[in-house]
């Protein structure tokens, strides 16, 4: 099903039309069409270029072909990572938005930890997130860069992980005022995700190959060892819930105070 893009100006109200609230019942397909005939240019695609997300813009593509696909390079992404980005491109003809943190808050991150510094501690591993993918990704919501999105697709599973077990298709983003956020592919399992790739031959980053479930940054993210789940080579060094930030709830006591974390000028760095 093909969808005429909408243009901004004339783009319904953010809330979802009445047929989007049985999100929970319908198809990813389904879910992105009416979501897509709703939204129109206002829905975009959010990619870290892993598995999911390739198959989320496959999707898109054949559904709403103009639509707006971004990713977000932290600065500590692989080559490989690099390299796959091109190749995706190539494959479906578009050019993939990119964008970067905050050159100012790089160099107060530098200056408090040093080159690895967020491994001294989890409140420095979310710091580092926070500035990297967090801070640039609100900037793309706010419309810093182009229009401001009245809603965006992730490539969340339920499957993933604990902590994603109970991942809506649909619902308000818990960071971003007036923003709604899908996972269309949120009740599909690994071999769904596997078998679409196949069959309709989509690219597939290079890392899977070696043993990876999950592509992060490259000082971030290993290949899983046998009878690990699939979000154990992210950030393996740390227990519990295995999140950049991205998709965590708005709570207060999650709330990073970036000013405060990052006032480092006389301070000595983290080790």
């Amino acid at each position: 099903m093909l969808c005429e893009p909408i243009p901004i100006e004339s783009r319904p109200a953010h809330a979802p039309a009445p047929g989007l609230r049985q999100a929970e019942a319908l198809a990813a397909e389904e879910l992105l069409a009416q979501a897509f005939a709703h939204w129109g240019s206002g829905l975009v695609l959010c990619t870290a270029l892993q598995a999911e997300g390739i198959v989320l813009l496959d999707l898109c593509r054949r559904i709403f072909p103009a639509v707006r696909v971004i990713t977000l390079d932290t600065g500590r992404l692989p080559e490989a990572t690099h390299a796959f980005l091109s190749e995706v491109e190539r494959f479906f003809g578009l050019r993939i938005e990119t964008y970067f943190p905050d050159a100012d808050e790089l160099r107060r991150l530098a200056d408090r930890q040093g080159g690895n510094g967020f491994r001294a501690a989890r409140q420095e591993r979310e710091l580092c997130c926070h500035v990297r993918k967090v801070r640039p990704w609100q900037a793309v919501l706010q419309g810093r860069y182009g229009p401001a999105p009245a809603a965006w697709i992730s490539g969340l599973r339920r499957e993933q992980s604990p902590e994603r077990r109970h991942t809506p298709k649909l619902q308000p983003d818990p960071q971003a005022e007036g923003v709604w956020k899908l996972a269309p592919l949120a009740d599909w399992n690994a071999a769904q995700v596997e078998a679409y790739t196949r069959a309709r031959n989509l690219p597939r980053h290079p890392y899977y190959q070696l043993g990876y479930a999950g592509i992060g940054c490259e000082p971030c993210t290993r290949a899983l060892a046998p009878g690990e789940s699939e979000r154990d080579g992210r950030w393996w060094w740390e227990r519990g819930s295995k999140e950049c930030g991205l998709h965590l709830e708005a709570r207060p006591e999650r709330d990073i105070r970036l000013e405060d974390l990052l006032e480092t000028r006389g301070r000595a760095r983290v080790r």
